[in-house]
């Protein structure tokens, strides 16, 4: 298996491999992830003091914030054009179904 590192902002590295999920923190059951990571001493703060926009939850139920986007991150881990294609498209459907 193949270790695929991924950067996540400002220079923080995480395994691609260990990624269960990269979600937004806006909902209240994310937030309620983050509460529980934090007081289980699995939260890992990668923002740097600015606003989060992106949580990584790993296999290892350590939750880490990002400061981008999550889109961003999901780019820099798929390789096919195609797929990061797919991804930009179902955010997009995701966005207009709020409104």
């Amino acid at each position: 298996m193949d270790i695929k590192l991924i950067n996540i902002g400002f220079g923080n590295i995480v395994s691609a491999n260990r990624i269960i999920a990269i979600v937004s923190p806006e909902s209240a059951p994310i937030k309620r992830i983050i509460q529980e990571a934090r007081d289980a001493q699995r939260l890992i703060d990668a923002t740097y003091g600015r606003r989060t926009r992106a949580v990584v939850v790993t296999d290892s139920d350590h939750v880490i914030l990002s400061a981008v986007q999550p889109e961003t991150v999901a780019h820099r881990i798929v390789d096919n054009d195609d797929a990061v294609e797919e991804l930009r498209e179902t955010a997009e459907e995701d966005r207009e179904a709020d409104v």
